[in-house]
């Protein structure tokens, strides 16, 4: 687990996680019917490398894709192909980004036309999730008082938690310590301290929170093949305070 003392740490973590979610935004704003997943993964790279970074994830642990792209009933790590978007998809775009030795990552999911409310629902009740927890992300608070907020904010609303997958700590390191699941009971785990820089990411089912990988590896969809929604911001505890660095 890294602990960010540096002011020019700090500056190199600011400025990977802005990257991303500067790329994050522009490709969300390109998603619209007919658009393969594909597209938007070789746009997605454009920008990282007009930036000066390099895509996080291609080549990592062999992850072919530039950018995560999962729609509809994939949960996450779904990789860029020839899948044209629709109107009624929701599609969750996973961009992470490398640069000057420092990683970031964020997630955002999209609504394509979508008219269902039990699909918006979904999709606001996760990022809403994200917005109670990273609340919970403070000096001397634990790192389950984040877990617990998120589940309690999507069960509460009648959906449930992926459980197989998890939030985790950044910086050098894509993933590193701690662990950050999406559920659990408050005050448990390692206390919250400034220098702490975390990626925390909710993953929302509509139905079961169970999950398969599928056998290229990487594709992660709900068992039960309803709908999942995923946001992501990276942030830095400092001031006793928390710093959304993928705003």
């Amino acid at each position: 687990m890294i602990v960010i003392k540096s002011k020019q740490d700090l500056e190199r973590m600011r400025v990977s996680n802005g990257i991303a979610a500067r790329v994050r935004d522009e490709v969300a704003s390109r998603v619209s019917p007919g658009v393969t997943t594909s597209e938007l993964g070789d746009y997605a790279d454009e920008l990282i490398r007009k930036a000066g970074g390099k895509s996080a994830f291609l080549g990592y642990k062999g992850f072919p894709g530039q950018i995560c792209v999962s729609v509809n009933d994939v949960v996450v790590h779904g990789i860029p192909g020839n899948r044209r978007i629709e109107i009624g998809d929701i599609v969750s775009l996973d961009v992470g980004v490398l640069i000057d030795g420092f990683f970031g990552d964020t997630a955002k999911t999209v609504m394509v036309g979508v008219t269902d409310p039990s699909l918006i629902k979904l999709v606001r009740t996760t990022e809403r999730a994200l917005e109670v927890g990273l609340a919970e992300a403070r000096v001397g608070r634990r790192l389950s008082d984040v877990s617990h907020a998120i589940q309690r904010v999507a069960e509460g609303a009648g959906f449930t938690i992926v459980r197989d997958f998890v939030g985790h700590g950044i910086g050098r390191d894509l993933h590193e310590d701690p662990q950050i699941p999406n559920f659990g009971k408050p005050g448990r785990g390692p206390l919250l301290r400034d220098g702490m820089t975390l990626s925390i990411e909710p993953m929302v089912n509509m139905g079961c929170a169970d999950v398969q990988v599928q056998t290229d590896g990487w594709t992660v969809l709900t068992k039960d093949r309803r709908p999942s929604a995923h946001f992501e911001h990276t942030v830095a505890i400092r001031d006793g305070e928390v710093e959304i660095l993928t705003k």
